[in-house]
């Protein structure tokens, strides 16, 4: 299993770093990273560039999130693909559990977990409405987006089939994204909390 980590990032320099160092401490090392710059005028690129030469960083002019993640999916050559928004981390064994989970579930094309959420700070716990599932969950999904982009690895065979992020979707692109693949797919859900 090869995986490709895609970073979109716009003006995040004081969180990339560790949503970078996250990747770098997994338990089980990616095939590669890739940031994705939409358009940063912050420094960014010259930091990136400079701290982190074994990453692959490409820059493009500011498009939106679904530009940058696409372009990060065309550009990565693993087979599989993880998102990981620049101001969010992953626990460091996030990859290997679900490397590890997809094996043991074969045909599986689509995995996500579940995550902490921080405010400000702060933990703050998730309503009873953002609760997360796993199997043909379409239906489930319909009242509110149930899945986070950091929390995902897919095989990038799906989105041969499904389509990749609509970029003209400003807002909820991620949404819909999960909608037409939870429409096709059967989703494994890990409840760990590994973002």
């Amino acid at each position: 299993m090869k995986i490709s980590v895609i970073i979109p990032t716009f003006n995040r320099k004081k969180t990339l770093g560790r949503a970078i160092q996250s990747v770098s401490n997994q338990s089980l090392s990616p095939f590669e990273i890739l940031i994705i710059d939409d358009g940063s005028n912050d420094g960014t690129k010259e930091w990136v560039k400079e701290s982190f030469q074994d990453i692959k960083y490409i820059y493009q002019n500011n498009q939106g999130v679904s530009s940058a993640r696409n372009k990060g999916i065309k550009y990565a050559y693993g087979d599989w693909v993880a998102f990981l928004d620049s101001d969010d981390e992953w626990l460091p064994t996030k990859l290997d559990i679900q490397a590890n989970a997809i094996m043991a579930n074969p045909g599986t094309k689509f995995c996500h977990t579940n995550e902490i959420w921080i405010r400000n700070g702060v933990r703050v716990n998730q309503m009873k409405k953002h609760k997360k599932y796993g199997g043909l969950i379409f239906e489930k999904c319909l009242d509110i987006c149930r899945i986070s982009p950091s929390s995902v690895l897919l095989n990038k065979k799906i989105l041969d089939e499904i389509g990749m992020f609509d970029e003209s979707l400003r807002v909820c692109e991620d949404y819909d994204l999960w909608l037409r693949i939870t429409s096709k797919f059967s989703v494994l859900f890990l409840d760990q909390l590994l973002i």
